[in-house]
């Protein structure tokens, strides 16, 4: 009896080791900063297509702002900071594409409220050949180490 019982706890043990991976676009780490109501914040996180197709990031929306769009900072050819809108965002098959300060990021232009740290509120990104993926954000305080 004890050798059928390690016997069926081993085989459950080896047959999930084999279960495959998730195969779907995946977001996690996601934040976004502080912000007053009709300002400006953005929505930071790491994204992974852990699927075996060439996906696209098209477009995201949020009811927290008056307009919701891709963009990314780049250090200019002068030394200032520039904000560039992003008509897409590619995610290669099995890539991770990270949104932070200073890089890709979802811009969140004319907020409707007041963003403080602890609130809560969704966006949804939606693809060019994926289901759209809705997302809970949760406000932290910016880290100044960008």
């Amino acid at each position: 009896m004890k050798r059928t019982l390690i016997f069926v706890l081993m085989s459950v043990i080896l047959l999930s080791a084999c279960a495959p991976a998730a195969k779907d676009v995946e977001a996690s780490d996601v934040w976004a900063r502080t912000g007053m109501a009709g300002g400006n914040s953005a929505v930071y996180m790491v994204l992974v297509n852990g699927t075996d197709m060439h996906q696209e990031l098209l477009f995201a929306t949020s009811d927290v702002a008056e307009a919701v769009e891709l963009h990314e900072s780049r250090m200019g050819d002068s030394g200032e900071m520039q904000m560039i809108p992003q008509a897409s965002i590619p995610l290669a098959a099995g890539a991770k594409v990270e949104f932070k300060p200073g890089g890709l990021h979802v811009m969140l232009i004319g907020l409707k409220q007041e963003l403080k740290v602890g609130d809560e509120f969704e966006v949804t990104l939606h693809f060019k050949d994926h289901a759209d993926i809705t997302l809970k954000v949760i406000v932290k305080e910016a880290m100044m180490d960008m």
